[in-house]
């Protein structure tokens, strides 16, 4: 698929507001989709569309900055090291799956159906002390030839 395409049809689930900081959407408004690198767009579509086939939710009302971050959002702001995440590369989103009882049932049903996955993905499983996270975080950074298809990682 090409880009054109994978983005034509990613706006059947997901507006671009929802993958995107608030201050990338006020700027750039539906031109925000340029950030956002193929690999995961293309990922993100085969996780919805063909793995869970179910609504998932990443930036909503009540939840913020949980797809694209610019230099301007909180979280980056309160960086002191250099800060590089996936989150600022444009190739990551974190999700709620309504239909799903647990954030690892999705895990899991990535994990089954990986054979669909057009690249390489990322899951959080840990946040930094060690307990598991209660969202699904997907993401496309290259973990490097080693790197199996599905790889779940500790923040």
């Amino acid at each position: 698929m090409t880009r054109e395409e994978i983005i034509k049809e990613l706006k059947r689930f997901f507006d671009i507001q929802e993958l995107v900081c608030d201050h990338t959407y006020e700027k750039y408004k539906e031109n925000a989709w340029r950030f956002l690198q193929t690999d995961f767009l293309h990922a993100l579509l085969i996780i919805r569309r063909d793995i869970i086939k179910a609504p998932m939710w990443c930036n909503s009302r009540t939840a913020h900055q949980r797809g694209l971050r610019c230099n301007r959002c909180q979280l980056v702001r309160e960086k002191n090291n250099v800060y590089l995440s996936a989150h600022v590369l444009g190739c990551a989103g974190d999700f709620t799956i309504p239909s799903l009882k647990t954030a690892q049932d999705a895990r899991e049903k990535i994990k089954a159906n990986q054979s669909h996955l057009p690249c390489k993905i990322r899951l959080e499983r840990w946040d930094s002390s060690g307990r598991e996270i209660s969202w699904v975080h997907i993401d496309t950074i290259d973990g490097g030839p080693q790197q199996p298809k599905v790889y779940e990682f500790k923040a």
